[in-house]
């Protein structure tokens, strides 16, 4: 069953103040897939809020899930879910921010070092490798001299709100491509030429 089977972790922080902040962004995502797959989240054991579902009838089903602790100690729950699915680290997507990449552009990519993102590096350390797919969706540099913590955790730009929806739903895009045709396919559908 578990070959079939995609772990898909959003990562954000918990409650409805940090809501929609650019940290949150991975979260957002998840929404979008829930919604797509017509799937509810609800408490899971393993302190993450959960939503299953199948890509269509036949297809790959999708675990979501938002970890309830916050963003630097998401491994746990990333971790215990994957042992609660019986599901090894190359059947997770890992979805979250990334500062690196310019506002509304997607990278996705396996393995290799956590990049500066706290809450990948607790998946890296709790999971015991960094061997997982990781859909980097861009929210860009802070401006001037702004510390970035505190810009990944302000809320998108009144003129990024408007480009928001469609970038949710090309990482949405991103997740269903890499469960229905592997890494390699979604990258070249979703990296923009050089």
């Amino acid at each position: 069953m578990s070959d079939n089977v995609w772990l898909v972790a959003g990562l954000g922080n918990p409650g409805p103040g940090y809501a929609h902040n650019r940290h949150n962004v991975g979260q957002m995502v998840l929404d979008e897939l829930a919604r797509r797959i017509g799937a509810k989240f609800g408490r899971h054991k393993a302190n993450a809020t959960v939503a299953e579902g199948f890509l269509r009838p036949g297809g790959p089903k999708l675990v979501l899930a938002k970890p309830n602790s916050f963003m630097n100690n998401s491994g746990g729950p990333v971790s215990q879910l994957l042992n609660f699915y019986s599901l090894g680290a190359d059947r997770l997507i890992v979805v979250h921010d990334e500062l690196d990449i310019p506002f509304d552009t997607l990278r996705l990519k396996t393995g290799g070092g956590p990049g500066g993102h706290n809450g990948v590096r607790d998946i890296i350390s709790a999971a015991g490798t960094p061997d997982f797919i990781r859909v980097r969706v861009g929210v860009g540099r802070p401006p001037g001299r702004m510390d970035a913590a505190d810009f990944v955790l302000r809320d998108f730009s009144g003129t990024e709100r408007t480009t928001l929806p469609i970038l949710l739903v090309d990482a949405a895009d991103a997740v269903e491509k890499i469960a229905d045709d592997g890494l390699t396919a979604a990258q070249q559908q979703f990296h923009s030429p050089a």
